[in-house]
This record gives structure tokens, C-alpha cells and sequence, in this order.
């Protein structure tokens, strides 16, 4: 029974354990530094570090950064933050593929030596074409059989710069008739006269990734080798690689699905494309589901964690709904932030029997479900903003809230009766006028009279006037995320709405990225870690309060 209750890549590693294959645990997270990670690079992250923890075990970053030609050290950096903001612990196991470029270089020598790799002059269009196709076995290169010596010459004359890019390469040799085309003598290396980040100038030949990769896991010792399905055609190469150089103890890779959301861009290119042409302010824009942008748009690392786990581990691929990721960060952050009141489309309610120049402070608890994070005190002043839609001069049936000659409540402090308008000379509504009852304090009445509407409310004189950034999906999820024609991305031209006439309680004032708060019947919403200061505050919403998402069961 204990083993239904385990997914098939912890089954996987209790077997090795139990039979001997290995004695201890050791993952990795090997991201290459060309480009911003995003929500399916988190699953990949906490599946690696979970597991390292499960089984007391090791966990490395590794970057893999064969590949000079698309490297940023922005990139880098970015990634690191990444991964320790998820909670992802790799302090003295932080690696990169460059590290191991002469272990590389030695293992491609061994290579050659066992007969097992040959220098190929055949161009990449050449190459494409005696690889055959799925229904038909590929053409031995005419430079397959060169000599050990004649192949050990032409790779140092590579490594030495003899050559331009493009004119020669390193392949593996294993079987052009092979089912699987990723073993039909694979290139190994290749000439890129190019600076690498790391080794400067040193190299003008660079391992391709599946040659690299499993050299590099094998060096760090790392003992299960977990990557995305795509890689699963990959895996015999990977064995290949371990097995011919001989390590003694080989890593194992293991294949789980990918996690996909629906409508929603993760491509490089096309993120690329967004922050090029100024549609996103950057990989981080909080459209995005990089994870810089969800960072940014106030998701925390356990509602990622929890969205990961709901998602599970599994060898189908699946879709999931961003709706889940939301009820994520709402269930996480439901009982831990205050409750505050902030009001995004202003409308002035001037209540007249109340003394002029008298202000007053009300406790108020912070959050009603959770008494552990205490109270605050709150301005209450004759001068109020609400929301524009908690008033109508002609109301429709069934409203409750405020309109001429009803009573409502004050959410924490009063009763008032609306009595008249203000208007400008278009007809517009500038202000509400009211009156208060002042024994209704902290909102109840003596007499036991009951109203069936609840306002919000910020005192005027005190409110700290800020902006909010409201986000919809950056495509239109109706036509989908690409014209089936174009290729192009669907967007949605709304995707962003800033509303830059706002106001927020006066608790809010010092409030700084990444501090979140709910503000009461409208939502979730962090102070921007880009835009927002302290004269200029900016909040984004995070979610909306409810959602028609319901977990699956």
C-alpha cells in the first residue's frame, strides 16, 4: 500500500536503494543560462530539491552552459535568484558545464581512441541528409572510418583553431540504422570561435548538450539524473555516453511530464519578441509566467509548491488551469496577510452631522480568521472615499448598497442614511452626502436594527493615494495563444488596465515589495517591486477574491 501512495520516481529510487545501486542521493537542476525560467522550471527545480531532501540527500545548480552563442550573465543571475526564492538550498553546489570543459575535451579523446568517434567533414546540411528519416536508416558519413590517429590529430587541430566554424565536427559513433535518430552518430562537438562567459577564449570547440550533459552528472556524482519527457529518446545516447567512458557509477536518468498551463506564452522567443517590442516592461512583467513575473505579481514560493503538488508526477502529460494557480496563492495567503481596505474607483461621501475637524481611530482586527496577527488602528473622519460602484442614485432591484434615503453600514465603524448628491455640470455625481448614527460604532445597532448593505470605506484626509495595475491573460484565450496562419501570438489588448487614481487605508504607508495584503471584497495585491517608492505607491492584484475553480474530486 505504501508504494500506491509514491510516485513512480520515488518507487524508482527505493529499488536502487534497496538493491545496492546506490547508497545515497544525489539531483541536480541543470538550466541553461539563455533566458528566464519559467512555472514549468519550478516543478523541475522542487521535484529535483524535494527529493534531494526526501532521501537526506544532495542537490546541485548546475548551469549548463555549452552553448556561448544564447548566454547572458543576466541570465544567470536571474536563475539563481529563482531557485532560492522557490527555497531550493544550493549554497557551495553551485556548478557549470564549463567547469568540466577539459574533462570533456579528455572523454572525446577517449573516445576516439576506442574507435568510437571520428572527425566529420560533411556540412550541417549534409549531416541532415545521411541521417535518413524515421522509415528509412541514415548513410555513413564518407569520414567514418578515418584513422584513430588521422581522428585524433584533426580534433587537436579543431581545439587549436585550424579550422572555420562549420567545417568539421566531432561525432559519435554508434549505428546509422539505429530506430532511434538521436543514435545515429550524433555530433558531439563543434567549432563556435566564439568567448564563452566563463573560459574567455580558451575553447574555440564546445560539447553539444547531450554529450556534455551526462559527462557533467557523472563528474558531480550525481546519482538520478530527473529531466522533462522529451528527453526520454534521449536517454539511450545518455547510457551510451556513461557507459563508454566508463564510469563507475554511471547516473540513471529518469523521464517525468512536463507541466503545462493553458493560455499562457512560456517560449523563449516569443518572450523575447513581448520584451523587444516594449508589449511586456521585461521577463519579469507580471503577466508572465516566468517566474520573476510571478514573483513580481505577489506569488509566494509555497503557492507555487502547493500547485506543484496538485499537479502531481506523472509519465502523461497534462494541462493545467492558471484558475488552480490562483486558488493556490489564495489558499496560501487567505489566513497570513492583513485584511486592509483600499479603494480603486473613488467616490467622496461627506457625512454631514458629523463634527467638522474631529478625527477618530477604530480597532480593527487584521483578519478576521486569523486572530494571531493582532489589530490596527484605522482614521475615521467626516470625509470618506467609496467605490463608485457602491452607490447608485437610481438603483437597480435587489441592490443593497448605498442610494438616496438607504441605510448601510460602514464596514467597521457606522451606520449612515444616504440624504442627497453633488453633481457637476454634466450631471455627473461628485460626491455622496449622509448622515451617521453616532451609537452604531464598530457597526451594530442598540436598538437592534438591521441593514442588509456593507460598504468599505478610507478616511480622506489620511488615505495615502497610490496606483493599482490590473492584469488579464496577455493572449486572448478565446482565439488561443497563436494564429494557427501566422504563427504570431493572440494578444490581448487589455491585458493591462492601471487605474493611477487610487487610495489605501494609512496602515499601508511603509509598505514595500514584497509585502501583500487583501483588500476586502476586491482582492489580492503586492506592492510592485519595480514601479512602486515611497511618494509613488503601486500595487498589482494577484487574484481576484473568488473563482469559479474547484479542485478536481
Amino acid at each position: 500500500m505504501e508504494n500506491q501512495s509514491r510516485n513512480f520516481i520515488e518507487q524508482i529510487i527505493d529499488q536502487d536503494l534497496q538493491e545496492g545501486r546506490v547508497d545515497h542521493v544525489m539531483t541536480r537542476f541543470p538550466p541553461e543560462p539563455n533566458g528566464y525560467l519559467h512555472i514549468g522550471h519550478a516543478k523541475s527545480i522542487l521535484l529535483n530539491y524535494g527529493l534531494s531532501q526526501e532521501y537526506h540527500g544532495k542537490f546541485n545548480l548546475r548551469f549548463d552552459d555549452t552553448n556561448p552563442t544564447k548566454e547572458k550573465s543576466e541570465f544567470v543571475e536571474s536563475i539563481e535568484n529563482d531557485v532560492r526564492w522557490l527555497g531550493a538550498d544550493f549554497e557551495d553546489r553551485l556548478f557549470f558545464a564549463s567547469d568540466y570543459f577539459d574533462e570533456m575535451y579528455e572523454a572525446a579523446v577517449k573516445l576516439i581512441r576506442k574507435g568510437k568517434a571520428f572527425v566529420c567533414d560533411l556540412s550541417a546540411e549534409e549531416i541532415r541528409a545521411f541521417r535518413g528519416t524515421l522509415k528509412e536508416p541514415g548513410k555513413d558519413s564518407p569520414y567514418r572510418n578515418r584513422s584513430i590517429e588521422e581522428n585524433l590529430t584533426l580534433f587537436e587541430e579543431m581545439k587549436e583553431g585550424k579550422y572555420e566554424d562549420g567545417s568539421r565536427v566531432l561525432r559519435a559513433k554508434i549505428d546509422m540504422s539505429s530506430p532511434n535518430m538521436n543514435m545515429r552518430d550524433p555530433v558531439i562537438y563543434r567549432i563556435a570561435h566564439i568567448s564563452h562567459a566563463n573560459t574567455g577564449d580558451k575553447w574555440c570547440i564546445y560539447p553539444m548538450y547531450d554529450f556534455a550533459h551526462p559527462i557533467e552528472d557523472a563528474i558531480e556524482g550525481v546519482t538520478h539524473s530527473i529531466c522533462t519527457l522529451e528527453f526520454e529518446d534521449h536517454r539511450p545516447l545518455y547510457d551510451w555516453v556513461v557507459r563508454e567512458l566508463e564510469y563507475a557509477q554511471p547516473p540513471r536518468q529518469i523521464e517525468f511530464a512536463k507541466m503545462y498551463l493553458t493560455n499562457v506564452v512560456t517560449g523563449k522567443r516569443y518572450i523575447k519578441k513581448l520584451v523587444e517590442n516594449g508589449v511586456v516592461d521585461g521577463w519579469d512583467d507580471p503577466r508572465l509566467v516566468s517566474i520573476s513575473g510571478l514573483r513580481r505579481r505577489g506569488f509566494t514560493p509555497e503557492s507555487i509548491k502547493m500547485f506543484v503538488e496538485l499537479s502531481g508526477i506523472s509519465k502523461a502529460q497534462s494541462s493545467a488551469e492558471y484558475a488552480m494557480l490562483e486558488y493556490c496563492v489564495r489558499e496560501d495567503l487567505k489566513l497570513k496577510r492583513d485584511r486592509v481596505m483600499g479603494i480603486l474607483h473613488p467616490l467622496k461621501l461627506i457625512i454631514d452631522n458629523y463634527p467638522e475637524g474631529q478625527t477618530e481611530e477604530l480597532e480593527v482586527e487584521n483578519n478576521l480568521e486569523n486572530p494571531e496577527l493582532g489589530s490596527r488602528k484605522v482614521p475615521f473622519g467626516r470625509e470618506l472615499y467609496i467605490e463608485q460602484e457602491d452607490f447608485m442614485e437610481v438603483p437597480v432591484p435587489k441592490y443593497r448598497r448605498l442610494y438616496p434615503g438607504n441605510e448601510v453600514r460602514l464596514m467597521h465603524a457606522y451606520f449612515v442614511t444616504c440624504t442627497g448628491v453633488d453633481k457637476d455640470e454634466n450631471g455627473t455625481v461628485t460626491a455622496v452626502h449622509c448622515t451617521y448614527d453616532p451609537l452604531t460604532r464598530g457597526g451594530n445597532a442598540p436598538d437592534g436594527r438591521k441593514v442588509k448593505g456593507t460598504i468599505h470605506w478610507v478616511d480622506a484626509k489620511s488615505a495615502l493615494p497610490c496606483e493599482v495595475r490590473l492584469f488579464e491573460n496577455i493572449v486572448d484565450e478565446e482565439k488561443g495563444v497563436y494564429d494557427e496562419e501566422t504563427g504570431e501570438l493572440n494578444l490581448n489588448p487589455n491585458s493591462l488596465q492601471i487605474l493611477s487614481d487610487c487610495y489605501v487605508e494609512a496602515s499601508l504607508k511603509g509598505a514595500k515589495a514584497p509585502d501583500s495584503f487583501q483588500f476586502v471584497r476586491t482582492g489580492y495585491f503586492c506592492v510592485d517591486s519595480k514601479l512602486s517608492s515611497d511618494e509613488h505607491l503601486v500595487f498589482n492584484r494577484i487574484a481576484a477574491l473568488k473563482s469559479s475553480f474547484k479542485l478536481p474530486g
